[in-house]
């Protein structure tokens, strides 16, 4: 084996004694697309997970364009692509199933995917275990349960854990941090002594999911039936594959004869089950649905992601997306810290970013729940007069669609300017569009083309001043081109924030621009101290793309229609 050679996880714990850069408890999809995120920095890491195999039946059904492409850094989206279904958006129904309002969906949105997918979560946990197995630096122990969770002072966390079925022998890792992906019942948030924010819904409610060949009545996207009397969620989800979620009595069971015929009527305004000659309920489960959020996410090197930070009502389709967006925000600053020297204070940017953010989306689900079940005064009749007459107002549908995952606020690693001229949209805190552009002879997405680097994205020569900051950070400078068209859809977007050039993060979120003719970033004394390191990442880390720093000549960038 060669110095530069990947070795594994188990190779790591070998050599070290048992010490490991970044230990993950729990290997549902938040877990495994922090390994294979933290991965492609060249951050090694073991994932403890009880279950032996994949949970079978479905759960998430849904993403956006965002959550497609970090999917993308994952490296699993081209698979993802065929066991995914676009959607056409979402549609408010008044409970005798018109329409009070449409958020339509498009096919492509900014982030290059479209911008509502379907998938079944069992299918895209087998594409993520599949990408898991081909990484060296992942390692992952099925069957395990992990006992306690300790940090003493600043030094290393300690994971005991012993196999499920076995002679219970304790064993135990040391890790430079430790990623809670353990689900609501967390023991990593326990031992964080973190608690519960009750953000004040609670409901039970019952999901169906069902195979059927019958002509099922779809327009192609989401229903959401706001009848507080019997609230309902419909979706398709496959081209043989829906699922139905009702919230029943705990006395309305679906089993047995009268079941049957309830789930019928039920069903009966999108199917007829007697003329459905196959009806097969892959499963049946009746769920709490419940707004928390952690108070805190971090303590030390522990943190919490996914449902163990945070649990979402589905009825934005954000939970699983909330969780993938967690660990997408974290792996980049871990890796920076771990292998590359970066002060430790940039980890308290995880719950300062994502905290609001999650917290904005539950909310947002949480309105959506009060709309489908928020009584049948004159006053709740009026408000469903309101939300459809308001989206008829153009525009308005879609800036709907945008607030599912609004600007990340001001902080350490993200400087807004006050106030901008106009109707001008302000660029930091927001993602960089991800157009497809020519590169190396072919035709691909930007982000394959940048790699894990940051990057200057700008469309004026660089002034002195911001080649330095480029040229010390390490970051990749492409010239973007002006087309005049959609073709030049980032010097569009640079010239709508009236910038000359933005400085994107790992995570393709803008940190700073460059205010049109200032010739200088913003903020860049703020968050520079943050931003240094000590040592170039390791051999390792995959940084694919051309060129890995500014000091050599800036990359033009060709947009291919």
């Amino acid at each position: 084996m060669t110095p530069d050679e990947p070795r594994t996880a188990a190779e790591v714990t070998d050599q070290v004694g048992g010490e490991v850069p970044v230990v993950i408890v729990g290997a549902g999809p938040v877990g495994v697309t922090a390994a294979l995120l933290l991965a492609r920095h060249g951050v090694r890491s073991v994932l403890l997970e009880r279950h032996t195999a994949v949970y079978p039946l479905p759960r998430a059904v849904a993403t956006d364009d965002e959550v497609r492409r970090i999917l993308q850094a994952a490296g699993v989206e081209a698979a993802f692509a065929s066991i995914a279904r676009p959607a056409a958006g979402l549609r408010l129904l008044d409970a005798r199933h018109r329409v009070i309002a449409e958020f339509p969906r498009t096919a492509e949105g900014s982030h290059g995917f479209p911008e509502t997918s379907m998938f079944d979560q069992p299918e895209l946990e087998g594409l993520l275990r599949d990408a898991l197995a081909r990484r060296a630096e992942c390692e992952l122990r099925e069957g395990v349960e992990v006992l306690d969770v300790t940090q003493d002072g600043d030094g290393p966390a300690q994971v005991s854990y012993r196999a499920v079925e076995g002679d219970g022998e304790v064993r135990s890792l040391r890790a430079g941090a430790v990623l809670g992906c353990d689900g609501a019942n967390s023991l990593v948030r326990r031992a964080m002594g973190a608690r519960w924010e009750d953000l004040r819904f609670e409901e039970e409610w019952t999901a169906i999911d069902v195979r059927t060949t019958a002509p099922v009545r779809s327009w192609g996207g989401v229903d959401q039936v706001c009848d507080p009397h019997r609230p309902a969620t419909f979706m398709r989800i496959g081209e043989d594959r829906y699922r139905w979620e009702f919230r029943l009595g705990r006395d309305e069971g679906l089993d047995g004869e009268h079941g049957r015929e309830r789930l019928r009527c039920l069903v009966a305004p999108w199917v007829d089950l007697a003329t459905a000659g196959d009806f097969e309920i892959l499963r049946q489960a009746r769920y709490t649905f419940r707004a928390r959020i952690a108070d805190h996410w971090r303590r030390g090197r522990l943190f919490v992601l996914g449902d163990a930070a945070h649990l979402t009502p589905p009825f934005v389709g954000q939970g699983l997306c909330a969780g993938l967006r967690d660990a997408h925000n974290l792996a980049w600053k871990l890796a920076r810290v771990l292998d590359e020297g970066a002060d430790d204070t940039l980890l308290d940017t995880y719950q300062l970013e994502r905290k609001p953010h999650a917290k904005h989306v539950i909310r947002l689900a949480v309105a959506t729940g009060w709309a489908m079940t928020g009584g049948q005064d004159a006053a709740a009749a009026a408000r469903r007069a309101l939300v459809g007459a308001a989206c008829r107002i153009p525009g308005l549908t879609k800036a709907a669609g945008r607030d599912l995952s609004p600007a990340l606020p001001s902080g350490p690693l993200i400087h807004r300017r006050t106030r901008m001229p106009g109707r001008r949209r302000e660029l930091a805190g927001t993602h960089c569009p991800q157009p497809w552009i020519r590169y190396q002879g072919g035709r691909v997405r930007l982000d394959d083309m940048l790699g894990t680097s940051c990057v200057v994205l700008t469309a004026t020569p660089l002034p002195p001043a911001v080649q330095a900051v480029a040229q010390g950070m390490g970051a990749r400078v492409v010239h973007v081109e002006d087309t005049g068209d959609a073709a030049g859809v980032l010097a569009a977007w640079l010239r709508g924030g009236r910038a000359d050039a933005a400085l994107v993060r790992p995570d393709r979120v803008v940190l700073d621009t460059v205010p049109a003719g200032s010739g200088d970033f913003t903020h860049s004394r703020s968050w520079a101290t943050l931003w240094c390191t000590t040592r170039r990442p390791g051999p390792s880390a995959d940084r694919s793309g051309a060129r890995d720093s500014a000091s050599a000549a800036p990359i033009p960038l060709i947009p291919a229609p």
